[in-house]
């Protein structure tokens, strides 16, 4: 897998841009099979920075109902990725804030 298959995309909510401007945490939706080491090398190859610890969260889908008809929506993966002290920021998550 390339870089651009493990970060499928940024999440962009009230909490995960606290997180952003306090700490320097960022939120991105991955692919599922990704491990923690491939989505550190991720982040570092596609934005230049430099990552000091990875958490993942799986993220089951929730029951949607449409008349009598119900589903599941698909599972999905969330890594919370922390920079180190030195590193740069995402230019990319700057414009939102």
């Amino acid at each position: 897998m390339t870089a651009r298959d493990i970060i499928v995309k940024p999440i962009i909510t009230e909490k995960s841009m606290a997180g952003v401007a306090t700490e320097k945490k960022y939120t991105f939706k991955v692919a599922k099979k990704a491990t923690k080491i491939q989505i550190a090398q991720a982040v570092e190859e596609i934005f230049g920075v430099k990552v000091a610890k990875v958490n993942t969260v799986s993220v089951r889908g929730r029951l949607r109902r449409q008349g009598r008809t119900q589903g599941y929506t698909p599972s999905w993966k969330k890594a919370y990725v922390s920079l180190t002290e030195d590193s740069k920021t995402i230019e990319f998550f700057e414009g939102m804030m």
